[in-house]
Parts: C-alpha cells; structure tokens; sequence
C-alpha cells in the first residue's frame, strides 16, 4: 500500500535516486532546459525548487546545504548568483514541465523541464564585455 508516500521511487535504491536527482538538478542550472521523461521531471520540480530558495536565502547555511547536495560548486555558484536574482520576486514556481509526447524507443512519455525566468536568468549570467569594448573603441579616436 502507498498511503501517504510522496517520494517517487523511480525504480532505484536511495543512493542512486539521490544521486540522479542531484545530476538532474545541475544539468538543470547549467543548460536552463533538459528533456527527460515525464516521471523524472516530476520527480525534479520540487527538488529543484527547494535549490533555488536555498538561493534567494543566500546565507551560508543555505550555500552549505546546497553544495551538500548537488556536490558541484560551480553549479551552486550559478544558483545563487544568475538563477537566484532571476527568481528574486516570485514567491514559488521556478520550474516548468512540458510534456513532449511518448519516446520512440520505448514509449516512455517524454517531457522538458525549464525555469520559468529563462531569458533573465540568460541575461543575468552573460558576460558584461560590451562596455569595456565600447571605451576602448572611444580611447582609440
């Protein structure tokens, strides 16, 4: 009987569906949009989620518990700098699901996960290399 049981167990042992969600998770930071199947992208929103308010909170207890989790700090550093600001105003709902249809192979109902503020969280890590180029143009004349 699964009274009452959230967890989605997604055919794995504990280690390996930890293990899975935290690689999901820094795909998910690194790229903006991954495609996965529907059970794992449901499996990913909360978690997901849950990194991003580590994020807005931005204390070190929080980076601490984040890097615990998703083990990569790059992907962390990104999470509390561009994804956290991007996300700084809305109260929940940082990730979206679309569903994609069945995979060819097996059938498998397929399905992209995204954050929600995409295009600010692309502007927000681009590289600030205009100004610069702009005031060496303007030196040169």
């Amino acid at each position: 009987m699964r009274h009452r049981s959230k967890t989605a167990k997604l055919q794995r042992d504990a280690a390996h569906r930890r293990s899975l969600l935290a690689n999901l998770t820094c795909s998910l930071i690194e790229h903006g949009r991954i495609r996965t199947t529907l059970a794992k992208a449901k499996a990913l929103r909360p978690v997901a989620e849950k990194m991003v308010t580590f994020g807005k909170r931005g204390d070190l207890h929080a980076r601490r518990q984040a890097i615990a989790f998703l083990r990569q700090k790059e992907h962390v550093k990104h999470l509390f700098g561009a994804i956290a600001a991007a996300n700084a105003d809305r109260p929940g709902g940082y990730c979206r699901i679309t569903k994609l249809g069945a995979r060819t192979s097996d059938a498998a109902p397929m399905a992209y996960i995204e954050w929600v503020e995409a295009e600010a969280i692309a502007a927000a890590s681009a590289p600030q290399s205009e100004e610069p180029v702009a005031e060496a143009a303007a030196s040169e004349e």
